[in-house]
């Protein structure tokens, strides 16, 4: 797997470009707010009792894989919340410093996210396929913010921004997850015959696993490839694609 750099140029800054960036960073600080803020309302024994978020799953599990728990929790809400502004192109162009600063923390919670991700997935309520699912997504989110960083100590910098593309596409998952969770749940309610919600709840969060991420993933490499940016390739590129890399 190799990446390729187009020599056309770049695109530039476009309203539409403008409204997407806006809505990513709002629809991210909304949910990093809820998703943090629904578990500082008491303990995971409390909060299982009356069936919030993920702390029925959690609850009863030993101390160390809470504590992996709430760290995935805090580090995942700072990361959702910091990554848009990584896109800002104000903020790279005019307050650099800030950019680097935002990115470093980034890291940090990226670091301490996936970890804590990796430990939760072998804990989750879905099984042996909750398991690759969110594992995998741990992984790739680790591994992709390891990439991303490499490129960035190299000053290959058009290669870093299609990294942490990839990379804010796996953390918008804490976005996605929720968009499809409703989206399934409502699709289920005409044919639901009276069936209690739990059930429809569980069978709209079968698929999550992988649904919260793999299509984010894919139009991630669709908007490295649209920006001309270093794309992914399983096959050697042309001669004159690694003289232009």
């Amino acid at each position: 797997m190799t990446n390729t750099v187009s020599t056309r140029p770049a695109h530039h800054t476009t309203p539409r470009r403008r409204w997407s960036w806006t809505w990513v960073m709002l629809s991210s600080l909304a949910i990093a707010g809820y998703f943090v803020g629904q578990y500082g309302e008491g303990t995971l024994d409390e909060l299982a009792q009356r069936n919030v978020g993920l702390a029925t799953t959690y609850a009863d599990r030993s101390w160390p894989v809470q504590v992996a728990f709430y760290v995935h929790i805090v580090a995942a809400g700072l990361a959702l919340a910091l990554g848009p502004w990584q896109f800002s192109k104000r903020l790279r162009t005019r307050h650099w410093r800030l950019h680097r600063w935002n990115g470093r923390v980034y890291m940090v919670t990226l670091a301490l996210g996936s970890a804590a991700a990796f430990v939760m997935s072998m804990f989750n309520s879905v099984g042996i396929s909750g398991f690759f699912g969110f594992a995998a997504l741990a992984v790739l989110w680790g591994w992709t913010a390891l990439r991303g960083y490499k490129a960035a100590r190299a000053r290959r910098f058009r290669e870093h921004e299609a990294w942490m593309i990839r990379n804010f596409a796996l953390t918008y998952a804490a976005v996605t997850l929720r968009l499809w969770l409703g989206v399934l749940i409502m699709v289920q309610l005409p044919f639901s015959d009276g069936r209690e919600f739990t059930d429809i709840f569980d069978q709209a969060y079968g698929p999550l696993p992988y649904l919260c991420w793999i299509p984010n993933i894919v139009v991630a490499e669709f908007l490295v490839r649209r920006r001309n940016l270093p794309s992914l390739h399983m096959t050697s590129p042309p001669a004159d694609a690694r003289l232009a890399g």
